[in-house]
C-alpha cells in the first residue's frame, strides 16, 4: 500500500489486526475493518503530530540556560548579561547566566555539547571555543562545527594593531617595510598563548612575510602596559582593551584588523586594505547544543535578531567596541566552517599548542 508510513503498512498486511488478533472474517463488507485500523492508525500518528506541535509552540516553558565559558566580568560574560537581559523581555522566561569557566572554553563547551538538545541550555560561543581550539588542543571532547546548532553571531570586535609612539611606522605598509629592513628586531606583546591577539599577529607575519618575536604576557594589560613604556614595540590588541590607551594617544593605532572598518574609529584602515583578505575578528554568537529543533532554533533566532536591534543593547555593545552581529543560523555556522581551516593553518605554522 504506498504512500502509507512503513510501520502501518506492515501491520495492515501482516494478516494480524493492530492488537495482534486474526482479522475478521467474510461477514463485514470487504475492506471495511482495514479502513477502520487504517483511520485509528492515522488518529494516532495525527495526534503525536498536534502534541509535537504544541510542545514547540509552547518552547519557552520555563527559563533559559545561558552558559558562559569565562569567569563573570570578562567580556563574554558582559556581553551574555546585556543579551540575555533583553532576551529575558522577548522570551517571556528568565535567561540565567552560568558561569563554567576553565580550559580555554572548553569546558563550558564540551557541557552544552552533550546537554540535552530542548533549547533550555545555550553557549555564548566565539572564535576560540567554536574555531581555534580545535587546532590549539588534543583530544576535545566536543567538534565546534558538529556539536553545535549555530544561532546567530552576536557581536564581533576588531583587534587593533598598535604601536609604541617611538616607533618610525604610521601605517601598515610601513610597519612591514621596518620589520623586513630589521628583521626579529620588532617585539609584540601577546597576551596570552592562543588567544585572538596572538593569533592575530601570527597571521600578520604569515601574510606580511616578516620576522616579529612574541613576548608571552598573562593578559592584555600587561602587555599594554609594556608597549607603553616602550619596552615592546607592537601589540594586536582588542578594542575593549586599548580604546582608552588610544585616545590618550599613548599608543598609535595603525589599523584594525577586520574585514570592514571599525564604526568607532570610522578613519582607521583595515590591514586588508594594505594585506588583501587579512581578516583576524574576536566574535561571539550563541549557539544550541545540535538536534535542537529546527523551530526551537527559529524562536530563539527571531528573539536574538529582536534583542540586538534593541537601541539601549546596541548602545552598550557599541561602549563595550562591539559591532552588533544577527546574521541567520546558516550563515553563523558557514562563517564556523571557514574559521576551523584558516586558523588550523596559522597555528600549525606558529606551532601554537595547549595542553
Amino acid at each position: 500500500m504506498p504512500g502509507l508510513v512503513p510501520g502501518i503498512h506492515v501491520l495492515l498486511s501482516a494478516g494480524k489486526d493492530v492488537d495482534g488478533r486474526d482479522k475478521p472474517g467474510h461477514d463485514e463488507m470487504p475492506g471495511t475493518h482495514m479502513l477502520k485500523k487504517l483511520a485509528a492508525l492515522i488518529s494516532v500518528f495525527a495526534a503525536l503530530c498536534l502534541a509535537s506541535t504544541a510542545r514547540a509552540a509552547d518552547y519557552p516553558a520555563h527559563p533559559v540556560t545561558l552558559v558562559v565559558a569565562f569567569t563573570p566580568g570578562g567580556p563574554s560574560d558582559v556581553l551574555s548579561r546585556i543579551v540575555g537581559g533583553e532576551l529575558e523581555k522577548i522570551l517571556h522566561q528568565p535567561v540565567v547566566i552560568e558561569n563554567r569557566p576553565g580550559g580555554s572554553g572548553n569546558i563550558a563547551a564540551e557541557y552544552v555539547a552533550h546537554a540535552t538538545p530542548d533549547g533550555y541550555v545555550l553557549l555564548m560561543g566565539n572564535n576560540g571555543i567554536l574555531s581555534t581550539n580545535a587546532s590549539l588542543f588534543k583530544n576535545l571532547k566536543y567538534d565546534g562545527a558538529r556539536d553545535f546548532a549555530p544561532i546567530s553571531m552576536v557581536g564581533t570586535q576588531p583587534n587593533i594593531l598598535v604601536v609604541n609612539p617611538s616607533v618610525p611606522a604610521h601605517s601598515v605598509a610601513e610597519l612591514i617595510a621596518l620589520a623586513k629592513k630589521e628583521p626579529g628586531k620588532l617585539n609584540y606583546g601577546n597576551s596570552g598563548f592562543g588567544a585572538a591577539a596572538h593569533l592575530s599577529a601570527e597571521l600578520f607575519k604569515h601574510d606580511a612575510q616578516v620576522d616579529i618575536v612574541g613576548i608571552n604576557y598573562k593578559g592584555a594589560a600587561p602587555a599594554l602596559q609594556d608597549v607603553i613604556a616602550g619596552r615592546v614595540q607592537v601589540m594586536f590588541a582588542t578594542s575593549a582593551s586599548v580604546m582608552g590607551h588610544i585616545r590618550a594617544g599613548l599608543v598609535r593605532p595603525l589599523a584594525v584588523t577586520t574585514e570592514k572598518r571599525f564604526s568607532l574609529l570610522p578613519d582607521l584602515p583595515t590591514v586588508a586594505e594594505t594585506l588583501p583578505g587579512f581578516d583576524a575578528t574576536t566574535w561571539h554568537g550563541l549557539v544550541a547544543p545540535a538536534g535542537t529543533p529546527p523551530d526551537v532554533i527559529e524562536t530563539l533566532h527571531r528573539a536574538t535578531i529582536a534583542a540586538l536591534a534593541d537601541p539601549g543593547t546596541r548602545k552598550r555593545l557599541a561602549d563595550l567596541g562591539v559591532e552588533v552581529g544577527g546574521d541567520s543560523p546558516a550563515e553563523f555556522a558557514a562563517y564556523i566552517k571557514r574559521e576551523i581551516p584558516k586558523w588550523a593553518a596559522v597555528i600549525k605554522e606558529s606551532g601554537a599548542k595547549m595542553e
